[in-house]
């Protein structure tokens, strides 16, 4: 799952939703699994939040080996993009029309949890035979991101950022891969061949490209925290300041100029189609890269800080969680507990080229196939590695790194502002929507 979704503010959100509820939901098929269905007590509602058509055919078939497990359950399968996945969420909250389960994300979470929406999981964990079978770090990632500490998902799953490469391409060069920060400036440089339509690196100028400039400024700089002594974000230090002004030394000179719009898809459309020797994204582009690439291609975790260890920005977790006006909570658990089971995590997991929350699930064969799979999980599970836990917490979190921040780094690219500028600003609404935080929770 990758970083995305925009949240607004929570009093203006809950207004336009309340006033779209009933039009929404009907035009929502299988809202209202929260009693409502024709099942009853043997049919519950599951919402996929990241529909696709690679992915709806996973889930089917997860829900299939559910349903043979289980025959007495019936599963009811609602599907819908990421995009819109904040303001169904809304909606359905408004209108009381939520479902069962639904898939949910750590970048989500503070919000619908914050709403009160969902049911607390950790006693039902405690009780089950998965307790001790998930990865402490996903597990506190996740209650991290809600709203007072408690489990409100069960990780499913995680991601990590990559840079992935041309492999092909360093070796005709004779250029060595991108596993030091030098080495990928370096590389960037000698693979570009602008008069062939050849560039050394793609920059994420549009959509989605806040989390991707931070990804790269917190591990060029070492800093492993979010928040600093006083209580005042890092994003603005001298020393990410540095690291973003050398990325955005590269747009135009080893990125092609229409980089300043780019989206993840037309970032990956010029990677696959044989224009850019780099791009910084996550596992999930595994599967694409493998099918227009299939051996020409390779991919690393950023490259490690200056004192050697890997400073990862914390990835959103995926899973599922269970809403609190749901009628059939036991029901929608067991669901839940399936899915995160080292069976279906296997399954699941491999098929999108993701991170495991089972433990049990990250030695198996269909890791080791994967050379990417197989480091990014020995970096995100190695002591050494700092990870600097973005705060979803924030119901503004999403809102001040998408809409607020994404017109303005794309000025920086087009050289209207500078990068400490930027990274002020960008800081500035940080810190007070901590502040805001701070205050609600009392302290």
């Amino acid at each position: 799952m990758s970083r995305r979704g925009p949240l607004p503010g929570l009093r203006s959100r809950l207004t336009a939703a309340s006033a779209i509820a009933v039009g929404a939901c009907l035009a929502l098929t299988g809202c209202g699994g929260s009693g409502e269905s024709s099942g009853g007590d043997s049919e519950i509602t599951f919402w996929d939040s990241n529909a696709s058509a690679s992915g709806t055919p996973v889930w089917q078939h997860i829900i299939s080996e559910f349903q043979k497990s289980n025959p007495k359950i019936k599963v009811k399968y609602v599907s819908f993009p990421i995009a819109q996945a904040q303001a169904k969420y809304d909606t359905a909250i408004a209108s009381g029309g939520t479902p069962d389960v639904g898939l949910m994300s750590t970048s989500l979470l503070a919000n619908v949890a914050g709403q009160q929406a969902l049911e607390p999981l950790d006693d039902r964990l405690a009780g089950s035979s998965l307790n001790g079978k998930l990865s402490p770090k996903l597990l506190e990632l996740v209650k991290a991101a809600g709203p007072d500490g408690k489990l409100y998902e069960l990780p499913q799953t995680t991601n990590t950022g990559i840079l992935w490469y041309r492999s092909d391409w360093f070796k005709e060069k004779n250029v060595k891969p991108p596993l030091t920060w030098a080495d990928f400036y370096t590389a960037a440089d000698k693979l570009t061949d602008s008069g062939n339509n050849r560039f050394g690196f793609t920059i994420r100028g549009g959509a989605g490209s806040i989390a991707q400039i931070l990804e790269f400024a917190y591990a060029q700089s070492g800093i492993s925290q979010f928040w600093d002594a006083s209580g005042k974000t890092t994003v603005n230090a001298p020393q990410n300041v540095a690291a973003v002004e050398k990325v955005v030394a590269l747009y135009k000179k080893n990125t092609p100029s229409a980089d300043v719009n780019n989206d993840y898809l037309k970032m990956n459309a010029q990677f696959d189609g044989g224009s850019i020797a780099m791009m910084q994204h996550n596992l999930g582009s595994y599967v694409d890269h493998q099918k227009a690439l299939k051996g020409k291609f390779a991919g690393t975790t950023v490259p490690p800080s200056p004192d050697g260890s890997h400073v990862l920005l914390s990835s959103p977790v995926g899973g599922l969680s269970v809403f609190k006006k749901s009628k059939k909570k036991d029901a929608g658990w067991k669901f839940a507990e399936f899915v995160s089971s080292k069976a279906m995590s296997d399954y699941w997991n491999s098929k999108v080229g993701q991170i495991p929350a089972n433990v049990d699930s990250a030695n198996e064969a269909w890791v080791k196939e994967n050379p990417t799979l197989e480091s990014a999980v020995k970096v995100v599970s190695d002591p050494k590695t700092k990870i600097v836990q973005m705060p979803y917490y924030l119901p503004e979190f999403n809102a001040i790194t998408k809409a607020d921040s994404e017109p303005l780094y794309q000025k920086v690219l087009l050289g209207q502002m500078t990068v400490k500028e930027f990274l002020d600003q960008l800081a500035g609404k940080l810190n007070e929507a901590q502040t805001k935080y701070k205050e609600r929770k009392g302290g």
